[in-house]
């Protein structure tokens, strides 16, 4: 009983965290209730996007986004991002150095990175 009970206590934190919107992902002081949303949008309203393109919002650099991408995950986890700036430019590095994604010529990394911030980007 005295176990469960400890279990219980130590949890509490950690589900309070999720039900505020804790996102492991997201830089340290991350306030996911602070002001801003991705494209514009009131929050919680997902991006009606392009269905060819998984429902990525059409733009400069969608398609070439949607390829990289989705050759590992699938679009939704693209979408359901709302990180900073300097955050998209640590998961980049972070999947090429230990998730095996390829390097990309600097002209497509910059074309697809200025997509996601674009778009998908706490800071807009």
């Amino acid at each position: 009983m005295l176990t469960l009970l400890l279990a219980l206590l130590l949890a509490l934190p950690v589900t309070a965290a999720l039900a505020q919107g804790y996102n492991p992902l997201a830089r340290p002081g991350f306030n996911p209730l602070a002001p801003g949303t991705p494209s514009g949008q009131s929050p919680g309203k997902q991006v009606e996007g392009n269905p060819e393109l998984g429902g990525l919002p059409d733009g400069k650099g969608a398609e070439e986004t949607f390829y990289a991408c989705t050759a590992c995950h699938s679009a939704a986890i693209i979408k359901q991002q709302h990180i900073s700036d300097a955050r998209w430019d640590d998961l980049w590095t972070w999947m090429i150095e230990t998730q095996g994604m390829p390097e990309y010529p600097p002209e497509d990394k910059e074309l697809i990175l200025g997509y996601l911030k674009q778009h998908f980007s706490s800071e807009r």
